[in-house]
């Protein structure tokens, strides 16, 4: 009887480790590149939707389908608001979890904030972390069940920017090189922008975005850096666009620009742009046939050559 006890507390034990696999993943394992030690605290709101601000700890938040779900795939996720905060749920987490009702593994990305009091140059922040991110998750592919080659970004409003952001500079020397995991490319096999603000460039921009991330004064230089239309390559990646015409916080030709930036450089392109919609519509379950993207995106997605 004991004995019969004993095996089933261990097998309990076994049954809950399984499930309690470390699923917050910090990005930096020692010191935090461009960053200096303040009093600020990270912030967590809870107002209809989470809301995150002056990020200390930068994360990865990790969602896997099924073993046998799961196609192979794989997304960063960057969740947009400004620059200013992260709608971690509405623009994260929720969409991580469709995703692996796909079979797509899905991983959160809590990016420092430009105007954070601990982050040294601000426009830098976002993309060091994007770039470890991926790398992360590429260096992890066999644990977490997915192809090194179909590891992509999705990102939205100026989630959407920090995900063209790295699909335009992943080869940019970001920060000193510190373990193996720096080694794996930061490339991604594929970008999803979603509502994403993409040029800096005045009368095109998200003004509050711009100036979060690169200041109200920033130089022509930094302002043409990262106007992403302006970065393309025929090395930028796959690319995926939704927009709502009537969108009057990022306007439509953030992504039309983008558009026409990878067809100009022979890069595969897919777009979508609604006539209603508005802005921030995550899955767009109240706006209309806007909500149908997602479903484009997963024929887009199931389409794509590895």
């Amino acid at each position: 009887m004991k004995k019969s006890i004993i095996l089933s507390f261990i097998m309990l034990i076994s049954v809950a480790t399984s499930f309690s696999q470390e699923t917050i993943v910090p990005l930096w394992l020692n010191q935090v590149p461009n960053q200096q030690i303040t009093d600020e605290v990270e912030l967590v709101e809870s107002t209809g939707i989470i809301r995150i601000s002056k990020v200390q700890n930068p994360t990865i938040e990790v969602f896997l389908p099924a073993k046998n779900n799961a196609t192979g795939q794989a997304a960063l996720i960057c969740p947009g608001g400004g620059y200013g905060i992260l709608a971690y749920d509405w623009e994260g987490t929720d969409i991580a979890k469709w995703l692996n009702s796909k079979g797509i593994a899905a991983f959160v990305l809590k990016y420092r904030l430009p105007d954070s009091k601990s982050v040294i140059e601000s426009y830098k922040a976002p993309l060091q972390d994007a770039i470890r991110a991926l790398r992360t998750i590429r260096y992890n592919a066999k644990k977490y069940n997915i192809h090194k080659s179909q590891i992509g970004v999705m990102g939205f409003s100026a989630g959407g920017h920090l995900a063209s952001t790295l699909g335009t500079h992943f080869n940019e020397v970001m920060y000193t090189p510190s373990d193996r995991i720096d080694q794996e490319s930061a490339r991604p096999d594929f970008m999803a922008l979603i509502y994403p603000v993409i040029s800096m460039q005045n009368g095109v921009t998200h003004n509050g975005s711009k100036n979060h991330l690169l200041g109200k004064d920033a130089n022509a230089e930094l302002i043409d850096k990262f106007s992403n239309e302006l970065q393309v390559t025929t090395d930028t990646p796959p690319t995926f666009l939704i927009h709502a015409s009537d969108d009057k916080a990022v306007p439509v030709q953030n992504s039309m620009l983008m558009y026409s930036s990878l067809i100009k450089n022979s890069v595969s392109t897919e777009m979508h742009i609604y006539p209603k919609g508005g802005h921030g519509f995550s899955f767009g379950h109240k706006q209309g046939h806007v909500n149908s993207w997602t479903d484009l995106f997963c024929t887009w997605i199931n389409n794509l050559e590895e």
